[in-house]
């Protein structure tokens, strides 16, 4: 267990904000000393999950890493139903849609279709977002246990990220009583500014949350008629995907 939880910790030492780095580098991101770094280090190379510039002797994460999520997308029961009603609620709305999960207190993008008026290209598939403030995130909390709902907040930093963020437990909370009542969560700018979020959870008949799925407009195309109008069809999609 300790080797792979070391053999995952070099992985993550890479990021957008670090692409390539040194022996040295890996080390200090990873917390190990510079001879557990070269083991693991090499072990990867030859594994193929990272590529090595003999120029510079630094690192970079290679393609193979992706083989890793394509497993995990190709088994994805949620995937494997809404794909094609993410792609006509994509066309019905004109606008980006995306799917999503719950992990830990945190959504994980797993699936987006952007429109022609995308918000934020940085936001891909496989990044991160807290739950407490994002529409799918709440759309999901709504659902769950109390106790567990109360983990993940505990758990959960709960900053402004914008100066529209939703930060007090007791407004959360009475957020997700919203939630449960109308069927869908909205929210406008809370994490990323400009941007406006509607979403519904996808349930089946016995309350187990497969994710979520989302509309997302940029504010400059929002109108508040939008939001019943949007929320129907997510409904409606959230259904079929279920029932599917």
């Amino acid at each position: 267990m300790n080797s792979v939880e070391k053999g995952f910790a070099v992985l993550k030492a890479f990021g957008s904000a670090r692409p390539r780095l040194t022996l040295s580098q890996i080390a200090s991101e990873a917390e190990m000393d510079l001879s557990t770094a070269q083991r693991f280090t090499y072990t990867l190379t030859e594994l193929g999950y990272l590529e090595k510039d003999e120029e510079t002797k630094s690192y970079s994460l290679s393609p193979q890493v992706f083989e890793l999520s394509y497993h995990y997308l190709n088994a994805n029961e949620l995937m494997q139903r809404a794909a094609p009603y993410l792609q006509q609620l994509s066309v019905q709305t004109g606008e980006t849609t995306n799917i999503t999960v719950l992990h830990g207190s945190d959504i994980v993008y797993v699936h987006r279709i952007l429109s022609q008026h995308m918000l934020n290209v940085t936001t891909m598939v496989g990044a991160r977002q807290p739950a407490f403030c994002t529409a799918p995130g709440l759309a999901m909390l709504a659902w769950l246990p109390e106790e567990r709902v109360e983990a993940i907040l505990a758990a959960t930093e709960l900053v402004k990220h914008t100066p529209y963020t939703i930060t007090d437990p007791k407004a959360i909370r009475e957020r997700l009583a919203k939630v449960r009542a109308t069927g869908y969560a909205h929210t406008e700018g809370e994490y990323i500014l400009g941007a406006i979020s509607t979403s519904t959870a996808v349930r089946d008949s016995r309350g187990t949350i497969f994710g979520a799925i989302n509309v997302a407009v940029a504010k400059h195309r929002w109108k508040p008629e939008d939001e019943p109008r949007i929320a129907d069809l997510l409904i409606t999609t959230a259904a079929a995907i279920a029932n599917r």
